[in-house]
């Protein structure tokens, strides 16, 4: 939220930004206090020329900031100098470097607002606001001093404290507010409002800024997009800086940073490197294309495909296309790599993103280069909220206006984590407050990896753990999933369809007990009611469904009717209700809109849209579908009903025992999980392509709950 600018309604003010970054001497580690005084003396004057120049929306819009004048001086990078310097952020020491540079910043631009008051004038509605304004500034300056005592204030602001901050930024501070207040005393103001801190989430990209306005970094290895396409992994430049700063040796740097970042080769690599992937089958040409691959991927899996290597070298490598292009295929696996070696070999290419663990790095410095969330799936550190908290109360005594800037909770984060954030927040005298806890929103640029494939581990460790020294197993030491599994692995792996045929004639249909549970849902969808009734197993599975619509014709309710009844024979002949929800969710047509009825789920592009909706939501816990999640107390109640029902029907072990070959149990369903995920990854961004209102590309997929254009990035309202 772009929550710095609070002035008078229907006012606006132009925004500027420094990067501290390049006023930041990286020899001495110190400031260019001269250079800083001298940009905020220079950019103040522009952006009073600005005020007079710009065009505003409408005519009170520009009556009103005509005559206050405001300004949004500020700066970014912040982050980035503290980690330079080899400062914690959440530190004393940041906290004062902050507070110092804020000062200057400001002083110099309020004097330089009353030097210009003085040949032209104070701002229109100066007169009424004199009084008010000087005791304002002359806060500002007791804060500079760090004094106790305040003018009007109820709750006291954050000083600098002279005893963490140098001596070169603290005295150009105090002159600079001195200045301030006895020229404005003298000749008014021109501007009523000179400084804020803006996000600079598109302009820092332009100013080679590492981190944004006040913020630390996110993260400290990032993949930055090409104009040319593709991606380029780089670790923030300011990792090896510090590392020097904090005393260590060429060497040691280039350790740490290849831990974080990867070597980006597979020469010397553990477990999967030339010499195993040679043994393999792989020619030096093969060997050749996957590393020129390598410096820029996620993980070494993304260039292990037909894709990178040729059908060619697939089929030299004894896979058909039928294999290697289905949706999941894991060619390293596929090869008889285990998880651990790809893992190792994983960490080694494309590094761990955190320097936790890193060899040499010692424990004391971690905090030097804590980020705003947690690097990496190694990562554990992260800066407290109430460190971003503390920064901005740093920082907010020599601001006129407010600071945008992220307060970043763990998702783990509790409704008392959110009242101390607040609290802190008024006991320090911040202006705004911006939480957002880790994955509270449908969409983000960050989130942890899927534990998918670490269940799907556990299955197959289960099966190779009941396998003696024979190719053989008795069936009654597995579960009917791993058996369910295992037929999987062969209906993949085979060509033939005369094992799925006689694997169908066997499958009867499971008709639901006369006497049944379920639940009715009552909806209006685009002002029409609808009513939605569920048959369930005695386990809590859902067997049937039932549509009844009474405003509509004869013939929709008719074909309402016989859809469900379609439906219901499907899922008792045992269609997974996954692909139901897959296949039907985003249908469009009327009626459609806004959902009446449900906690959660609060739109829908048809009726079948929220129909699949509510059963994903309901029977497979989908809460990506749903626009309201639930609580973890609504969670936890539905989850002990599955649990209790799950119970009622019994265990799950097959008595009977039939040897069964090894071959098609190891690495059961690997093939079939993958596709599963990354068919709904798919599904999850493409499935519901739409034009563009404007640059009109059919790539307006699903963002969240929204839509984003990922042509042009033009949303619809909450992207």
């Amino acid at each position: 939220p772009c929550s710095e600018y609070m002035f008078l309604d229907n006012t606006a003010c132009n925004l500027a930004s420094l990067n501290l970054r390049k006023y930041f001497n990286e020899e001495t580690k110190e400031f260019d206090v001269e250079a800083i005084e001298y940009a905020s003396r220079l950019w103040t004057v522009v952006l009073e020329i600005s005020v007079l120049m710009a065009q505003f929306p409408s005519e009170e819009v520009a009556k009103l900031s005509y005559q206050y004048r405001t300004l949004g001086l500020g700066y970014a990078n912040l982050g980035s100098v503290l980690m330079v310097s080899g400062i914690p952020y959440d530190s004393k020491e940041a906290f004062a470097m902050c507070g110092a540079v804020t000062a200057i910043m400001t002083g110099v631009s309020y004097a330089t607002s009353a030097e210009m008051a003085s040949f032209m004038g104070a701002f229109n509605q100066y007169d009424k606001n004199k009084e008010h304004m000087l005791r304002v500034m002359r806060n500002h300056r007791y804060a500079a001093y760090n004094l106790d005592e305040y003018d009007g204030l109820s709750i006291k602001p954050v000083g600098i404290d002279p005893a963490y901050c140098p001596e070169y930024l603290l005295t150009p501070a105090t002159n600079a507010w001195d200045k301030a207040v006895q020229w404005g005393e003298k000749y008014g103001y021109r501007n009523a409002q000179t400084t804020v801190i803006a996000p600079t989430g598109t302009i820092g990209l332009v100013m080679d800024c590492d981190t944004t306005g006040i913020e630390p970094d996110f993260a400290l290895v990032k993949f930055k997009k090409l104009s040319g396409g593709g991606y380029f992994k780089i670790v923030n430049q300011s990792v090896p800086m510090a590392l020097e700063t904090l005393g260590y040796s060429p060497d040691e740097v280039s350790a740490i940073v290849n831990y974080a970042k990867g070597h980006g080769t597979l020469v010397n690599a553990p477990a999967i490197n030339h010499e195993a992937l040679l043994e393999k089958g792989f020619t030096a040409d093969d060997l050749t294309k996957i590393e020129s691959g390598l410096p820029s991927a996620f993980e070494i899996s993304f260039v292990f495909n037909h894709w990178v290597l040729g059908e060619e070298a697939m089929n030299r490598l004894g896979f058909v296309a039928e294999q290697y292009e289905s949706d999941g295929f894991n060619l390293l696996r596929a090869l008889g790599f285990s998880k651990k070696d790809i893992s190792l070999a994983n960490d080694y290419v494309c590094g761990t993103m955190t320097v936790e663990g890193a060899p040499l790095l010692k424990d004391e410095h971690l905090t030097v280069f804590d980020c705003a969330n947690k690097c990496g799936e190694k990562g554990e550190r992260f800066i407290h909220a109430h460190g971003h908290i503390k920064m901005m109360a740093a920082a907010q005594p020599f601001l006129s206006g407010a600071i945008s800037k992220t307060i970043n909770l763990p998702n783990e984060a509790t409704e008392e984590d959110i009242k101390s954030c607040y609290q802190m927040s008024w006991e320090l005298g911040t202006k705004a407050n911006a939480l957002y806890r880790d994955g509270s929103k449908l969409s983000q640029p960050l989130s942890n990896k899927s534990d998918v494939e670490d269940k799907e581990d556990d299955t197959i460790s289960a099966v190779e753990n009941a396998v003696g020294n024979s190719g053989f197993l008795n069936i009654d030491q597995l579960t009917q999933e791993q058996v369910l599994e295992a037929a999987q692995k062969i209906l993949d792996n085979s060509k033939s369809t005369e094992f799925m045929r006689q694997l169908s004639s066997i499958v009867e249909r499971k008709r639901l007990p006369w006497k049944r549970r379920g639940f009715t849902q009552k909806a209006k969808i685009g002002g029409q009611t609808l009513f939605v009734r569920t048959g369930e197993y005695n386990d809590g599975t859902l067997g049937e469904i039932f549509i009844d619509m009474h405003r509509e014709g004869a013939t929709f309710r008719s074909l309402m009717n016989c859809f469900s009844i379609a439906v219901s024979i499907g899922l008792q002949y045992g269609v997974p209700l996954e692909e139901y929800v897959s296949k039907f969710t985003f249908t469009r047509f009327e009626p459609s809109g806004m959902v009446e009825g449900h906690p959660n789920i609060k739109n829908s592009t048809s009726i079948i849209d929220y129909i699949f909706r509510l059963l994903g939501f309901e029977y497979l816990n989908r809460t990506d579908l749903v626009h309201i999640k639930p609580t973890k107390e609504e969670a936890q109640a539905r989850a002990d009903i599955n649990t209790a029902r799950k119970e009622e029907e019994g265990g799950n072990a097959i008595a009977s025992v039939v040897a069964v070959s090894l071959e098609p149990l190891i690495e059961v369903k690997e093939t079939a999980v993958a596709a599963k995920a990354t068919f709904q990854t798919v599904a999850k961004t493409s499935g519901d392509a739409l034009p563009c209102t404007n640059c009109g590309s059919l790539a307006l997929v699903r963002n969240g709950t929204c839509h984003l254009c990922t042509n042009c990035g033009t949303t619809t309202g909450c992207s």
